[in-house]
């Protein structure tokens, strides 16, 4: 039933996760790529990537992969491939929008003997709980009788080039040992790193989602600490570079915490954990320690302005940066957004400049417009949100060349040396 030599792959989303995994599978496999976004799969037929993630001549690479916009187009491939994102909604509860969408349509497409993989983040269940069920809905088969369903979390790292999906160990899983084993042997065919197989789906989950909880919570510690930091007079870097000479000390630094993994899937664990009765108390006051940053940063830019007499109403602010990591143009659920919101309640004029964002996606994401250029001996305020390498090339006097004589420079990333700025995290 599982054979690796008549196996046809299909994935279902092109983004991040997605496109890179296809063009693996598209050296090796008949695969065809489909996403809903017909500008999105144009660009890609032209040999071009937005993300950044694929270049034009890995592209040219995967000779067996081709694209679509159209779901009957995988009618004959025997595996199919989940890598929509899971975000949260307004009030931070997992929407399984996407991935409810992405099982209906595979479901219609299934044929005894076909599996389907899931590579989006959720909590421990949430594959045989909401996503097979819907397979079964659609399709009119068994579960673990005619079709088989699979695990393999995304570990990808947005602008990450030293880490891609064939280097990252790959964490694999599926509904019976024999699915499982399939799965495994399917994905070390791509990932030359190797495959650790799970016991279980839900085991797979649960590892996935641990990562990126682990992460935010460590981050939320240092955030804690940069607060009291400032409220002892002391510069947390400095206390940081001190406690890393320590050979086991965790090199976590403050900042905004986004994306669409650190920022999100701890919330997915927080929903589960609560519907079974535990209250995950070390989690949820981590994430609302992070959530909390951006209207922090704010609050100091705000009392250094005061104190330098500068009116915050109506006041001309730059933000330097949007996306929710350094040089890579991703705005998944980046927290900047909330220093400019924040801004603007304060009835500031705030201007935005990132020279990695595509204008049209800060637009319809954010309600942002992005400025082309910096006006010279304009501004008020400027904080220093994302490291980008264009940033740290203009160095102190580049970026003060934007601000008038007296304007405030907050840095959130630790870019420029700390006697430079006026403040920072």
């Amino acid at each position: 039933m599982f054979d690796l030599a008549t196996t046809r792959i299909g994935i279902v989303g092109l983004g991040y996760v997605g496109l890179p995994l296809a063009v693996e599978f598209g050296k090796q496999f008949p695969t065809i790529g489909l996403d809903i976004n017909t500008a999105r799969i144009r660009e890609l037929q032209a040999g071009s990537d937005s993300t950044l993630e694929v270049t034009p001549a890995e592209l040219r690479l995967a000779r067996r992969l081709l694209y679509t916009d159209r779901t009957e187009d995988l009618a004959n491939c025997n595996v199919y491939i989940v890598t929509v994102p899971t975000p949260v909604d307004d009030y931070k509860r997992p929407d399984f929008g996407p991935l409810i969408g992405a099982s209906t349509t595979v479901g219609r497409l299934l044929k005894p003997g076909d599996v389907a993989i899931y590579e989006s983040t959720v909590y421990p269940g949430a594959t045989e709980e909401v996503c097979v069920p819907i397979l079964e809905r659609e399709s009119g088969l068994r579960f673990n009788a005619d079709f088989f369903a699979g695990y393999s979390p995304e570990r990808i790292n947005p602008g990450d080039k030293d880490h891609r999906i064939t280097t990252i160990l790959k964490i694999t899983s599926g509904s019976t040992p024999e699915a499982a084993a399939f799965v495994d042997a399917l994905y070390r065919c791509i990932v030359t790193a190797g495959t650790h197989r799970a016991s279980s789906i839900r085991v797979a989950e649960a590892a996935k989602v641990i990562e990126n909880t682990q992460r935010d919570v460590n981050i939320a510690l240092v955030n804690e600490l940069a607060l009291l930091f400032e409220r002892l007079g002391i510069d947390t870097e400095e206390v940081l570079l001190a406690a890393g000479t320590k050979w086991n000390f965790l090199p976590f630094r403050p900042g905004l915490v986004g994306g669409h993994c650190i920022g999100v899937d701890p919330y997915y664990l927080t929903h589960k954990a609560q519907q079974i009765g535990h209250h995950p108390e070390m989690i949820l006051a981590g994430r609302r320690i992070n959530d909390g940053m951006g209207a922090y940063v704010v609050q100091r830019v705000v009392k250094l302005m005061n104190q330098r007499r500068i009116a915050v109403m109506d006041a001309k602010v730059l933000v330097l940066g949007l996306t929710f990591k350094e040089n890579c143009p991703d705005l998944r659920n980046t927290r900047v957004v909330d220093i400019v919101r924040e801004f603007r309640d304060y009835n500031a004029h705030v201007d935005v400049y990132d020279p990695w964002v595509d204008p049209r996606e800060a637009r319809h994401e954010y309600d942002i417009e992005p400025v082309a250029e910096l006006k010279p001996g304009y501004y008020d305020a400027m904080i220093l949100a994302v490291g980008h390498r264009q940033f740290r090339e203009m160095g102190e006097e580049g970026i003060r060349a934007a601000g008038k004589p007296n304007a405030v420079l907050f840095d959130i990333k630790y870019l420029l040396p700390a006697g430079s700025v006026d403040g920072r995290l």
